[in-house]
């Protein structure tokens, strides 16, 4: 009975899908459970190649380019996901040396700021946090952007350039990066999971309609 309601639950996702045409650009989301799997798969892997930390962004760009292709019921495999890993991180590195220090400078302004030794401190550390949770945006936003330019230079400016254009869509990503720095702190293993919702969240909005400006 219970697989019966959920068959019939993802029928009726399919037939909405199509009515609203979204089966057409991605037709890999009709697929809720596989989805949601995928998302996880995501995760594992961007976390597997993370581990350099320098490849942070080429793994998030790796990871984003995947659930591109998943979605539009495209190959995507381990060995495409390598590959496009392997493109990202040839001028990614430097990216991610950029991120790694602004983030450690970010950090330990924010616990010296939440030591009480500096003057204003409540002030400092709110500053703190809200750079980091942007630095993370700006990243997050780049890498989902990485697949269709092939460009960091380029994509970072299609992100400005969305941002400007899409503050709601900025919010969701803002949410996105810190729900998962909250169930990272609560219980580490969860950020893999984390990271796929994050990858997923930034491709969500880089393809947001928005209107653009003449």
């Amino acid at each position: 009975m219970t697989r019966g309601r959920r068959d019939v639950a993802a029928e009726r996702g399919r037939l909405s899908a199509v009515r609203d045409g979204s089966a057409v650009r991605w037709p890999g989301a009709t697929a809720r459970f596989a989805l949601f799997g995928e998302v996880l798969w995501v995760g594992v892997l961007c976390c597997v190649a993370a581990l350099g930390i320098i490849t942070l962004p080429a793994s998030l760009a790796a990871g984003s380019a995947h659930l591109h292709r998943f979605l539009r019921a495209e190959d995507s495999t381990v060995r495409q996901f390598l590959a496009d890993f392997s493109a990202a991180l040839r001028t990614g590195w430097q990216a991610g040396i950029g991120v790694l220090v602004a983030a450690a400078l970010l950090l330990l302004d924010i616990v010296v700021a939440g030591s009480g030794l500096l003057p204003g401190g409540p002030l400092v550390l709110g500053a703190g946090i809200l750079l980091l949770v942007g630095l993370l945006c700006g990243l997050a936003g780049t890498t989902a952007r990485w697949y269709a330019t092939r460009s960091w230079r380029i994509a970072a400016r299609h992100w400005l350039s969305d941002a400007r254009q899409d503050p709601a869509g900025i919010l969701w990503l803002a949410a996105a990066v810190v729900l998962t720095a909250v169930v990272t702190w609560q219980l580490p293993p969860l950020i893999v999971p984390g990271v796929g919702c994050l990858v997923f969240a930034a491709l969500a909005t880089s393809v947001r309609e928005r209107r653009r400006r003449s």
